[in-house]
Parts: structure tokens; sequence; C-alpha cells
């Protein structure tokens, strides 16, 4: 299955033409991005931005995080952007998260810079970031047993098998149907679940009683198992590399964008 493009999103251009800091690049995340947005779905804006080198060598404090919600043309938008060197920093931690936003296909804006921190992604990969996906299906996993919601068991599934996906390929890849295509231990119902999705952002998991819902619980703990084989198999080494090459980056980055214009 192809990944994910773009295509049938709102114009977001002209909302972040009005953000403080340069941005370095902005993707969509969330549903969207692991192929199952609803008609109602609100849009997972991500990304970098660039404070100024004041706002680092001062006394002001600069915003290492910008966070915004707001409604454009009935859409609900939700904006978190890190500051280049916050952002760099998680990706040398176990955080698949910030790697699924630099690497997402739904680019917004994008810049050389950009470029060169999806170039060294690959280098940051440890057979840690298991540990990452465990620990995100876990949370869902207990979301979905609280609510009954398929929008958590879906987020469940999706962090298992980019897990898996993960550890056996050194690839980050998010989209659901995709992965439900390409990892062989993926439940043969997930299908099913992903088009009950597209209906409505927030329903109840259409399972048909104790039989159904016995299935789903014995599939995810397979799938846990199954992650955890991965990771002690995976060729993926212990420690992230690309640290240094990462610190060239954001000096670069950071002392270009403080050079005046020249005329």
């Amino acid at each position: 299955m192809a990944a994910p493009t773009a295509a049938g999103l709102p114009d977001l251009r002209p909302v972040l033409a009005r953000q403080r800091h340069p941005l370095v690049f902005a993707t969509v995340s969330g549903a969207h991005l692991y192929g199952f947005p609803s008609r109602d779905s609100d849009v997972d804006l991500r990304g970098v931005h660039l404070l100024p080198v004041e706002d680092l060598v001062g006394l002001r404090e600069g915003e290492e995080t910008v966070s915004r919600m707001w409604d454009r043309e009935g859409t609900e938008l939700d904006l978190v952007t890190h500051d280049l060197r916050k952002f760099a920093r998680l990706m040398l931690r176990r955080n698949g998260y910030v790697l699924e936003q630099l690497l997402s296909p739904l680019v917004v804006h994008t810049t050389e810079t950009h470029a060169e921190l999806a170039a060294l992604a690959p280098a940051v990969l440890t057979r840690h970031h298991a540990h990452h996906y465990r620990g995100f299906a876990g949370t869902q996993w207990r979301l979905y047993g609280r609510t009954g919601e398929l929008k958590p068991l879906l987020y469940t599934f999706r962090a298992l098998l980019t897990g898996i996906h993960l550890m056996r390929t050194g690839e980050v890849r998010a989209h659901l149907p995709t992965l439900a295509e390409e990892v062989e231990e993926a439940p043969g119902h997930l299908a099913g679940l992903i088009d009950a999705k597209a209906e409505v952002e927030h329903g109840p998991a259409p399972l048909d009683g104790g039989r159904d819902a016995e299935r789903v619980r014995a599939d995810v703990e397979a799938l846990h198992a199954v992650l955890a084989d991965a990771r002690d198999t995976s060729r993926l080494p212990d420690e992230p590399g690309g640290r240094d090459a990462l610190h060239d980056l954001v000096v670069r980055a950071r002392t270009a964008a403080g050079r005046p214009a020249q005329t």
C-alpha cells in the first residue's frame, strides 16, 4: 500500500506563516499519518522551530516548545513545535514519536535543515526504541479498557506493529494499513476496524461480545511477545549514533539564522 500524502488535507500554509519563530519543518502526525482518520478528525501538526540566538544566551527564556489549538474552516488544528536543539536531544533518546514526525510523508513545510535531520534519523535508532512502542501501546490499551473506544485500540495495534517493523527493518513506519500488510503477525481483522474508524472519531470498538473481546486481548498479548522477540534479535545498536553530526547541524542552523541578510 502506498504511503499517505498531504492530498485531501486543508491548506495549512497560511496557519504556519503566522508562527512567531522560523520553522525548520512542519508535518502532519496523528490519525492522518497512522492511516485511520475519521471524517471529524482533528489535524495534528508537529514540527521544529528555530529560536533566535539571544533567546538562548541572554536572560530571556526562549520558547523551547510552542503549542496552539484553534479551529480553521470547521477543522480543529493542534500545532506543537520544539526548538531545534530540544528536538535534536529528543532524537537521541528512545523516542519514536519525534522520529515519526520528522519522517512523516505528510509534509506541510520543509527546509534543507529538515532534509539533513531526516538523513540523520537512521543513525539514532536503537533496539531500545522497542520500549517506547511497548510503553505507548500499554498506555493506549489501558485507555481502551476504560473507554471501550475504537481509537485507542487502533493506536495500540499501530504502536506494536510500528515497533516490530522497526526492530526488524530499521525503518520507521507509522501507517497502520501498510503495516497490516507487511507484518505477517498482524491480525486479519484490522482492516475492518480501520474501516469502522473512518465513520467517527470517538466511537465504540465494533466487537461482538466476549469472544471478540478475548480475541483482541489475545492478539495484543501476542504482538507484545513478538515485539519483545524482535527487540532481542534486532540488528539495531544499543546506543544512538550521530550525536556529533546533530550538534554540528544545530550550530550551523542557529548561526546561519543569526547572520544579517546579504544586500
